[in-house]
């Protein structure tokens, strides 16, 4: 799937109360895991209704580089195909490159996968992915023997060496800067010949969800893994089952869409949303509520209406979730704070700068912090709300424009990266002359 730049997209602005159901596309954390884990199977896996995305998309390419096979079937998932793995043959040897795009999932979680191979993979990716922080899985190769050329830099490009396989054993890494390092290394683990035992020393690991979701997803298949004492884990050497896997809709994706009821006082529905989940994104039915709005989940159906007005909030470890809540809190009635997402600066772009200033430029009233934002009200107005190249800068804008006429989104086109879907869906929401409009996919 090839990165398209649209030109600037006029937000759509809410004349009345939004009133819709909504289904969005696969989880991104779950569809790149899974395929990690089909690439290393011990026989043919299947995806139902996966993501379908540029990120999944570079997943895909990147397992094929490595000699999986990963072939479109269909199925009833509303966004795409589904997946047919079948696992990488270690017996073939030979040098590839991978495009990790700005996926860093991708960029994390394949160079461990490819150290199992004999040859050198080359690893590169948008220019800003070559600022994104690399150094503990760099590292943490480095540590268990593998050959990594890297020019010094911790950071893409790189070139990982694979000799077939990798010892495994003790390891210790500083995971502060991202969980997807902790994940990379779980992943892989019991295929090392040793399996691993894993210690994070250093600051707080972040997006501790995302680590859980990891021990989840390999307990699905047969890996044994023991993360009873805190920032250690034990993953035991042994096969990784096949497996045939539905996975579960993005539920961070679905916030953008949750937003919108509280923005113009209406109300979304999700369904099918889980009643238990590793995913992040299930934190909306606590981070909502103490926004204003009224939630509640009946028969797998997530119901969030709005109040007459956004209240501000104290909230901490937002995650990824942040940018969709900075846009609910620039629109609230008081004061805000976020913290504990310092690790933000290293996302697809320093989240936290990129968010303090286009909010700003709007007339918002945002201001940095060491770990996180402070937002206080202010009145906003028209203007371009700039993207970065970052899907959840894309979504933050348009949740504004709900509230703000004249806003105009730079390159809508780079929700692709986990929605390409979005624009539509987004549209779809925001017509008013049905009284309850189902958003499905196209």
């Amino acid at each position: 799937m090839t990165h398209v730049e649209l030109p600037h997209w006029p937000a759509p602005f809410a004349t009345s109360p939004v009133n819709a159901t909504v289904q969005v596309p696969g989880s991104k954390s779950l569809t790149n895991r899974y395929l990690i884990l089909a690439a290393l199977a011990d026989g043919q896996s299947r995806l139902r209704a996966p993501l379908i995305s540029r990120d999944s998309a570079l997943m895909v390419t990147a397992l094929r580089a490595l000699g999986a096979d990963v072939s479109e079937v269909a199925g009833d998932g509303q966004f795409g195909p589904d997946l047919l793995v079948t696992p990488i043959d270690f017996a073939v040897a030979g040098d590839t490159s991978i495009d990790c795009g700005l996926a860093g999932t991708v960029m994390r979680f394949v160079p461990p996968l490819a150290a199992l191979r004999q040859g050198v993979t080359s690893f590169d990716g948008d220019p800003h992915a070559r600022q994104r922080p690399m150094g503990a899985v760099i590292e943490a190769l480095r540590g268990l023997g593998v050959a990594v050329s890297d020019a010094g830099g911790h950071q893409l490009p790189f070139a990982v060496t694979g000799t077939g396989s990798i010892p495994g054993g003790r390891l210790v890494v500083d995971a502060s800067a991202s969980s997807q390092f902790v994940s990379a290394l779980l992943l892989i683990g019991s295929r090392f010949t040793d399996g691993l035992q894993l210690e994070h020393v250093g600051p707080p690991v972040p997006s501790l969800d995302h680590i859980a979701m990891t021990v989840k997803v390999l307990r699905e298949v047969g890996v044994q893994v023991d993360d009873s004492v805190p920032n250690q884990w034990l993953v035991s050497p042994g096969t990784i089952g096949a497996i045939d896997v539905r996975i579960e809709q993005d539920l961070s994706n679905a916030g953008p869409f949750l937003a919108a009821a509280l923005v113009t006082g209406g109300t979304v529905r999700i369904p099918n949303w889980p009643e238990s989940t590793s995913q992040v994104g299930d934190q909306w039915r606590q981070i909502l509520g103490q926004l204003g709005a009224d939630v509640s989940l009946s028969q797998g159906t997530l119901t969030v209406t709005g109040g007459p007005r956004i209240r501000g909030a104290a909230l901490a470890d937002t995650s990824e979730l942040a940018p969709t809540v900075a846009a609910l809190c620039a629109l609230a009635d008081s004061p805000s704070t976020l913290t504990g997402i310092a690790h933000l600066r290293g996302h697809e772009t320093d989240r936290l700068n990129a968010l303090a200033t286009e909010i700003n430029r709007l007339g918002g009233a945002v201001a940095e912090t060491a770990d996180g934002l402070t937002i206080s009200p202010a009145p906003l107005h028209k203007g371009l709300f700039r993207t970065y190249e970052d899907h959840r800068m894309a979504t933050a804008g348009a949740i504004i424009g709900l509230a703000v006429p004249g806003v105009e989104v730079e390159n809508i086109g780079t929700t692709a990266k986990t929605m390409p879907q979005f624009p539509a869906l987004w549209a779809d929401l925001v017509v008013t002359e049905n009284p309850a409009a189902e958003v499905m996919g196209r």
